[in-house]
């Protein structure tokens, strides 16, 4: 009769599998904060498996993946950053993270087929276009020669 009994106690315990019975419970420490990462390590290995890229996802591939997806994000946004700063704007948008990534020379080679919506294009004027320089310094120079010996 004692055996049904704590059979019984037992079966009513659900989750405990794995450590005593009444236990405190440990906190969770999740696979980012292991590898010390912001981006989530778990939703990338997620993704990775239902994406079904291969039959099977090593266990440091989806942290090393989110390690590197954090790096270019960081790389980005502080570049974005600085962009807004010079522009004298607190809030990033999308036409500071198109001058960051196309002034900055290997964000420009990775995203080199990506178009950002609202993002405009470079400023740059075709040298052809702008007015010749020795055009102008030829009339002045004359003035400047007529000048002197009326000085003098």
């Amino acid at each position: 009769m004692e055996v049904s009994g704590t059979a019984a106690g037992a079966k009513g315990k659900k989750g405990a599998a794995g450590r005593k019975a009444g236990g405190p419970r440990k906190k969770s420490v999740t696979r980012s904060v292991k590898a010390g990462l912001q981006f989530p390590v778990g939703r990338v290995g997620r993704y990775l498996k239902k994406g079904r890229y291969a039959q099977r996802v090593g266990t440091g591939a989806p942290v090393y993946l989110a390690a590197v997806l954090e790096y270019l994000a960081a790389e980005v946004l502080e570049l974005a950053g600085n962009a807004a700063k010079d522009n004298k704007k607190s809030r990033i948008i999308p036409r500071h993270l198109l001058l960051a990534i196309r002034n900055d020379e290997e964000l420009g080679k990775l995203l080199a087929g990506v178009t950002i919506a609202h993002g405009g294009v470079l400023p740059k004027i075709n040298p052809v276009l702008l007015p010749k320089k020795t055009a102008a310094k030829e009339a002045k120079s004359p003035k400047k020669a007529a000048k002197s010996p009326k000085k003098a």
